[in-house]
C-alpha cells in the first residue's frame, strides 16, 4: 500500500473547498483517517471555519434584531451579501464540475475498453469527439471556477487540433 501524500491532503483540507470524502477519494484514503490526522497535527480548515463563524454571526444578528426596523444599508453590507451569493454560486459550480469530471472519466474508460470495429467506427468516432470536447469544457470550467490561470486569455476559437498540437509540443 502506497504512503498517502499527506502534504497534498493537508493543502486540500486547509483550503476547505472540497468535502472531506472528496479529498479522501482523490488521495485514496478514508476520510476518517484524514480527520484523525488533522486533529492530531492541529490542521485548520481555514476558509471553512471563517465561513462558519461569519454564518453564525449573521444568524445571531438576524435573531437578535428580528422585529427591529432595518437601518440604512451600508456599502459593507451590500458587498458582504453580494460576495456571499457569489461564493455560493461558485461552490455549487465546483460541485457540479466534479460530477461532470466523473462522467467524462467514465466515458473515457468505456471508450478505452471498447474495441473499434468496422460496424461501430463511425459511432465510436462521434463518441470520442464528444468525450474530448466534454473533457476540454470541464477542464476550462474548472480552471475558471478555481481561478487557475486567471490572468491568461484563452481564445474561444481554439480547436481540438490546436489543443492537440500544443499538447504534443509541451
Amino acid at each position: 500500500m502506497a504512503t498517502p501524500d499527506w502534504e497534498a491532503i493537508e493543502s486540500a483540507y486547509r483550503a476547505g473547498s472540497l468535502p472531506l470524502r472528496a479529498i479522501g477519494e482523490k488521495y485514496g484514503i478514508n476520510h476518517a483517517t484524514i480527520i484523525k490526522k488533522a486533529k492530531k497535527e492541529g490542521w485548520q480548515r481555514d476558509l471553512t471555519e471563517q465561513v462558519r463563524t461569519a454564518t453564525n454571526a449573521k444568524l445571531t444578528k438576524s435573531v437578535t434584531s428580528k422585529g427591529n426596523q432595518a437601518g440604512v444599508v451600508t456599502d459593507e453590507q451590500i458587498i458582504e451579501q453580494a460576495s456571499d451569493e457569489a461564493a455560493s454560486v461558485v461552490l455549487a459550480h465546483r460541485e457540479g464540475l466534479a460530477a461532470w469530471r466523473g462522467i467524462t472519466n467514465k466515458l473515457r474508460v468505456f471508450l478505452e475498453d471498447t474495441k473499434i470495429t468496422e460496424d461501430n467506427h463511425a459511432s465510436m468516432s462521434r463518441s470520442i469527439t464528444a468525450g474530448v470536447d466534454a473533457q476540454i469544457k470541464v477542464i476550462k470550467a474548472e480552471r475558471e471556477a478555481y481561478n487557475i490561470d486567471s490572468g491568461e486569455k484563452h481564445s474561444s476559437t481554439d480547436t481540438l487540433s490546436d489543443l492537440m498540437d500544443s499538447l504534443s509540443k509541451g
